[in-house]
């Protein structure tokens, strides 16, 4: 019988959801977290979760500077990061038209440049060992868009885009790159931890408000366990060709889907459409870019 794996993980955004789960899950199972939270007394609370493996980092993931030190320290101090989750993230509720630009860019800078750093930091060390996995939160809202979260949809579309590009580069290099796309859990995501944007526009009223009252009568009642998650997250680094996409809770997986068909579905419909643009004698795009488990 094999000793278990020892893995070192770094995760953002420890403090509650499921980042903790998330550390929880690693730290139950044996490994070391690197955890970052916003607050010393968070930091306090994480490490007596499991005092010489719970290491807490104060980090902002806003301040790309403080990313890289922190990442540094932690490969310095806590050992080889083998393991990145990048969680800290947040969700912000609101009609399109009466979200507001600075609104907007605040959710790019946390949800999409706080992972972007934090992946950039991480990899240099992965890509010199030629090992290790990079996962990132996304959401179900980043495969499939609904009314009411446009701006955080759209900053979690970006995350896709960015995680399945990177995949694609750092496949032979050894480091496994995975998206979690989250359906509801546990969580406090829409309770306390959402940011509402204030209405304004009442010809939305019709369309929004019941989507606002779905959304807080069901805050602690979510359908997905963060405990479940986190042993799924586990399980995955287990194997030799991990998922691109890890899509947890059976309603990610119906909305998803529908999603998925939608598209689909146009790009049946207007199929002719779309050819009618091309060149007769045009060039196509090589399709001889390596896959995301090609190494």
């Amino acid at each position: 019988m094999t000793d278990p794996i020892h893995r070192t993980f770094l995760i953002t955004g420890v403090s509650s959801g499921l980042g903790r789960a998330f550390a929880l899950g690693a730290l139950e199972a044996g490994h070391t977290v690197a955890g970052t939270v916003r607050r010393p007394e968070d930091g306090a609370a994480f490490e007596a979760l499991a005092p010489g493996r719970a290491h807490a980092r104060l980090l902002d993931v806003t301040d790309g500077d403080a990313v890289v030190e922190v990442v540094r320290d932690a490969e310095e101090s806590v050992g080889a990061i083998d393991v990145l989750i990048a969680n800290a993230g947040y969700g912000l509720e609101g009609v399109f038209e009466e979200t507001p630009l600075a609104d907007l860019r605040a959710q790019f800078e946390v949800n999409v440049f706080g992972t972007a750093a934090t992946v950039q930091a991480v990899l240099p060390y992965m890509r010199a060992r030629r090992r290790g996995h990079v996962l990132a939160v996304s959401s179900m809202g980043g495969l499939a868009s609904f009314p009411g979260v446009s701006a955080y949809c759209a900053s979690k579309y970006a995350v896709e885009g960015l995680l399945e590009a990177v995949g694609k580069e750092v496949a032979g290099f050894g480091i496994h790159v995975t998206a979690i796309e989250p359906g509801s859990f546990r969580t406090d995501w829409s309770g306390r931890s959402m940011v509402r944007v204030p209405r304004s526009l009442p010809d939305y009223d019709e369309l929004f408000e019941p989507i606002r009252a779905a959304r807080r009568s069901v805050s602690g009642r979510q359908l997905g366990d963060p405990a479940k998650a986190a042993a799924a997250v586990l399980s995955v680094l287990e194997l030799p060709d991990p998922p691109a996409h890890l899509v947890l809770g059976s309603d990610a997986l119906r909305l998803v889907r529908a999603g998925r068909a939608a598209v689909e579905e146009d790009l049946t419909a207007w199929e002719e459409l779309s050819r009618s643009t091309d060149f007769p004698d045009g060039a196509q795009i090589a399709a001889g870019v390596p896959s995301h488990r090609a190494g």
